[in-house]
Parts: structure tokens; C-alpha cells; sequence
């Protein structure tokens, strides 16, 4: 079940937004709050895992209500201005929904949304394992199947925009997110990104040229930004 809160001080507003998260099922708990001091009062005690804020409202504003809180909750900006993209990326917002919002336009926010807690339940899941001498195995997100992944069969992550293909012994996994977001997931112990657009089981390369590493027949190049650490752990 998903927690989630609107603040916005226009009624219809949260009404649209609430009717929106019930139409989409799977039990979210939903709370209104028609200003932002009141929202703080709340989640000063109540946990959340989505927050829909309005940006533009008397008295406390949302981006200033935001810089307030210790540990946001997911945050989506809901507004008619478009303005706010600079305040929204250096804050972390996972998505902006302009008014009036669309139900087709909301589908792709939960979609971000539902993506991004799944990466931090493998991330939360994975940071558990590397406590263990052996890590793994996680359940990863490919598609609408979640796959059993076990990191010692992992030979190299590949990405490709927002989706990254991890190679395994026995065959690759599609799952959706960037290369970045795989770097946070797979331990640094274990795995090194050599490429901005590879990373490679330390465990599993088998010779170094110069400016590539060749894994199970695969040539992965060494990008100039990466080759002094290569360097530096493999030497």
C-alpha cells in the first residue's frame, strides 16, 4: 500500500488527484491537506511514500515546504506553471504534473514512481546481502516479471538510455534504469563501471588490453574518464 498526501490549496485539485490514485488501485491510503503548514504538522509524525505538492500556495510555499522536510517522501510537483524545473531537479522531484493534469499524464508518474521504489527495494535489498560473504541472490523488475538474479552470475551491465541489460552466465535481463542508478545498486566491492555506458564483475574479467576488458568473449571498452581506477584496481 502505497501512503500517499496531496497539498495543494485549490479543493478540486486534490479531489482530481484523489480520485486519480483510487481509479489506479492497489490500495493507496490517501491524505489532503489544503496548506502546506498543516502537511508539515503531519509528516513531522506520519510516514509517507508519495507526496503530490502544489508549488504555488499562501503563506508557506512548496518548494520552500520541501527544503523543510529531513527525508522527503517521493515528491511529484503538481502546477500550471512551468517554470520550476531548475528548483525541482536540484530538490530531487521525480516528475512534474502540470494542471489540469490528464489521467493518461498521472499513468506515467505512477509508472516513474512505482520504478523508482522498486530500485530502492533491490538497492535496500542488495545493501543487506553484501553484509553476507556471498551476495545475492535479489529479485529484479523486467517488464511485468520480477526475475531471480543471482550476482555472482552477473558477468557486466550494459546501458542504453533508461533501460540497462544485465549479461549473465545464462543469458541477459532487460530491466528499466539508468546506468547511473545501476552504479548505486550493484556493490562497488564487486562490480566497477569502466564506461560510461558499462560495468564489469571484477570476479569475472579475464584479460585487460588497452583500452577494453574482455569478459566471456565480450570486448567491453574502457572509457578515458575510467582507466585510472581500472588501472588502479587491477593492478
Amino acid at each position: 500500500m502505497l501512503r500517499c498526501v496531496i497539498i495543494d490549496d485549490e479543493p478540486l485539485a486534490r479531489e482530481v488527484l484523489e480520485g486519480y490514485l483510487k481509479r489506479f488501485g492497489t490500495g493507496q491510503s490517501v491524505r489532503q491537506f489544503g496548506n502546506a503548514q498543516d502537511a508539515l504538522v503531519y509528516l513531522e509524525n506520519e510516514a509517507a511514500d508519495v507526496l503530490f505538492l502544489d508549488i504555488e500556495m499562501p503563506g508557506l510555499n512548496g518548494i520552500d515546504f520541501l527544503r523543510i522536510l529531513e527525508n522527503p517522501p517521493v515528491t511529484v510537483f503538481t502546477t500550471a506553471y512551468r517554470d520550476y524545473a531548475f528548483e525541482g531537479f536540484e530538490l530531487g522531484v521525480i516528475d512534474f504534473l502540470l494542471k489540469p493534469i490528464v489521467y493518461s499524464r498521472f499513468l506515467q508518474t505512477m509508472e516513474k514512481i512505482g520504478d523508482f521504489l522498486s530500485l530502492k527495494e533491490q538497492q535496500a535489498a542488495i545493501e543487506q546481502n553484501t553484509t553476507e560473504e556471498k551476495l545475492g541472490p535479489v529479485f529484479v523488475k523486467s517488464g511485468v516479471q520480477r526475475i531471480k538474479l543471482d550476482f555472482d552470475d552477473v558477468t557486466h551491465i550494459q546501458g542504453l538510455k533508461d533501460y540497462a541489460i544485465i549479461h549473465t552466465g545464462s543469458g541477459r535481463i532487460v530491466i528499466k534504469g539508468s546506468i547511473k542508478a545501476m552504479q548505486e545498486i550493484f556493490p562497488p566491492t564487486h562490480f566497477l563501471r569502466v564506461h560510461k555506458s558499462f560495468i564489469v564483475s571484477l570476479a569475472k574479467v579475464r584479460r585487460i588490453e588497452r583500452n577494453r576488458i574482455v569478459i566471456n568473449g565480450h570486448q567491453i571498452p574502457v572509457g578515458r574518464n575510467f582507466k585510472s581506477e581500472v588501472e588502479k584496481r587491477f593492478s
